[in-house]
């Protein structure tokens, strides 16, 4: 028998890939189903999240789930809950895709820049693509220390990390006009 990550199941997507099931994902999705049905900070989303992570973790016994038998377990809880209106927007989506920074300035090679910021676009683009929500850019104080060559933060460390971030920014606020889409910096 194969054991799963915590007991839980594989999520199959409408394009046919199949990924591990992640809570985080889930608030993720509640949270922008939320938004859109015009609850701007819904405070039940772990709540629910967490309870539809246990039922699939103690109820489910096939190793694949589809994303729609997920998304009607989810919409079935939030119509229980009273709040039929943001099932109604609910769609699991694509997970957050995780792009870490270090690995690029690393692949890059220290005191290349330019080609850092080509391997960055190259994977926001990617991932963009992929119609991911949510990004995840990590390292960031690390790979700026890196580009630069430096052990210890300086003037020019500031310089180029403020430069990383106008540059995601603008490279995903391009999509973020036309569909809902986020990042995050760490």
């Amino acid at each position: 028998m194969i054991a799963f990550p915590n007991n839980l199941p594989l999520v199959r997507l409408a394009e046919g890939d199949c990924l591990a099931f992640e809570g985080a994902w889930l608030v993720r999705s509640l949270v922008s189903a939320a938004r859109k049905a015009g609850y701007p900070q819904w405070w039940l989303s772990e709540h629910v999240a967490q309870s539809v992570t246990e039922f699939l973790r103690t109820e489910h016994e096939r190793p694949v789930m589809a994303a729609t038998q997920l998304e009607e377990a989810v919409q079935s809880v939030l119509q229980v809950i009273g709040y039929a209106d943001i099932g109604q927007h609910f769609s699991i989506g694509r997970p957050l895709v995780r792009i870490s920074l270090v690995d690029l300035a690393q692949e890059a090679g220290a005191g290349y820049e330019l080609a850092f910021f080509e391997l960055l676009r190259g994977r926001l683009e990617e991932a963009l693509d992929s119609r991911a929500p949510h990004l995840e850019l990590s390292g960031l104080e690390k790979c700026v220390k890196l580009l630069r060559a430096r052990k210890i933060w300086s003037r020019d460390c500031e310089t180029l990390q403020g430069e990383i971030v106008s540059f995601a920014r603008e490279h995903t606020s391009l999509t973020a006009a036309r569909r809902d889409v986020s990042f995050s910096l760490t």
